[in-house]
């Protein structure tokens, strides 16, 4: 854990960015393969089932979400400031909150679940099977969550194929088990449970390894140092925005899922596979927006105004590359990838006729992400969170326009504009971020 080094160049970008990319590559795989396992059933109910669940789930889980993007952004600013102490403290805290975090969800899965369904109008039959789902898969929250702490340290660190390879394992562990536990042994929507449940308290264990440096000092164990109140103050601070924002935006893609579900399980289970297209240009982009966290907040801590500016064009630049490249691929090859994900004609045919709003999530969404990889490793989250209040009031204003008397298309344009909305706000704060960096080190 040494300072940062001088030289930022694209090489160094691109360090970060391909290991995250190849790791993230895994990520809707392990979508695809759950999906197109209880696909081979050639229901719709069990697509719906499994799709509905995770949903759920990577709801609550993302909520957490501000605890893998609060760790890069002060993890990195304490980096590029050379305290190394620190450092070490702010991945206890992050543990802490992890484990807490999860125990509480197991605790509260009834009446979460319960309030999860009360809003959903999917069908008798798969919130049944969704309920089978999420009852096995709760059970490894207090891992799934703490892994987003483990995440956000590396990340900070530049530690990007350590990261890599808990991503891989991870996924790679899920995708055997899966495929053992669903196509060989039968145990369908369950199956995909319990090959998750496995997999997640794998990467918990893996993940500490991985961190071993940190505990190679006494920093980690300094109850003064990780409880100190200053610093606690910051961490919550930044976390609590953050939070509010994940908030809003989660109530933003579980509304798209549970509108998409009141125009029938065929439509649920067709945007349940187009999802997974958007999983894979988020997942793609995460690898550039990594970069500028780790970067940016490298450049924070340092004080270094120019620097922070020169990774927001390089890592922006990088994602312009991308993001052509997957909406070229997603025209080209999108209906095939349809026909391998489900073998139910009727969801093929839903898919296929909103297959061009997943064509353009690319290039609609290049800003949001980019940005909010900029604004997390400046630690900017009152920024973040006002920009997404903005974002979601927005969005909730095309559905309300466009799903009445659009449908399932309108709901997909008020998606599109969500991303526009978010690029745009958080834009327009960019130029009191840059200005402030040297104040904010």
């Amino acid at each position: 854990m040494t300072a940062a080094p001088d030289a930022l160049t694209h090489g160094r970008v691109l360090k970060i960015a391909v290991p995250i990319m190849i790791s993230n590559a895994t990520v809707p795989i392990l979508g695809a393969v759950d999906t197109g396992v209880v696909g081979q059933m050639g229901e719709a109910a069990p697509i719906g089932a499994v799709g509905i669940g995770a949903i759920i789930l990577t709801a609550v889980y993302w909520i957490f979400g501000f605890l893998r993007m609060g760790t890069v952004g002060l993890t990195s600013q304490a980096h590029g400031a050379g305290d190394r102490a620190e450092v070490s403290a702010l991945l206890m805290r992050a543990l802490m909150i992890g484990v807490a975090g999860g125990l509480t969800m197991i605790v509260l899965q009834g009446p979460l679940f319960w309030a999860a369904f009360q809003v959903s109008p999917a069908s008798a039959e798969v919130e049944a099977l969704a309920r089978d789902y999420m009852a096995i898969r709760v059970w490894s929250a207090p891992a799934a969550i703490a892994v987003f702490g483990i995440t956000g340290w590396l990340i900070a660190l530049e530690r990007a194929r350590a990261v890599m390879l808990l991503q891989l394992w991870t996924n790679g562990v899920n995708i055997v088990l899966d495929l053992w536990f669903v196509l060989g042994l039968g145990w369908g929507v369950e199956g995909v449970a319990f090959a998750t449940f496995l997999a997640e308290w794998s990467a918990f264990g893996l993940g500490l390894w991985l961190c071993r440096s940190a505990f190679q000092g006494p920093a980690w164990r300094d109850v003064g140092l990780v409880f100190n109140a200053a610093r606690l103050g910051r961490m919550m601070a930044v976390n609590r925005d953050i939070l509010i924002r994940s908030l809003l935006l989660e109530a933003i893609f579980v509304s798209f899922l549970f509108l998409g579900a009141g125009f029938g399980d065929v439509t649920l289970a067709a945007n349940q596979i187009l999802v997974q297209f958007l999983h894979v240009t988020a997942n793609a982009l995460d690898g550039f927006a990594f970069a500028a966290e780790a970067l940016v907040g490298q450049a924070v801590g340092a004080r270094a105004r120019g620097r922070l500016r020169r990774v927001a064009v390089m890592a922006s630049c990088w994602g312009l590359v991308c993001v052509v490249m997957l909406a070229s691929g997603f025209a080209l090859l999108g209906g095939w990838l349809i026909d391998v994900m489900t073998t139910a004609a009727e969801v093929r045919q839903s898919a296929r006729e909103f297959l061009p709003y997943m064509v353009a999530v690319p290039m609609v969404g290049l800003a949001a992400f980019m940005l909010d990889g900029i604004f997390v490793g400046a630690t900017r989250a009152a920024d973040m969170r006002n920009m997404m209040a903005v974002s979601f009031v927005v969005y909730c204003a095309a559905a309300a326009a466009l799903v009445p008397t659009m449908g399932n298309h309108g709901l997909w344009l008020a998606l599109l504009i969500s991303f526009v909305a978010r690029g745009v706000t958080l834009g327009l704060r960019y130029p009191a971020l840059e200005r402030q960096a040297a104040l904010t080190g």
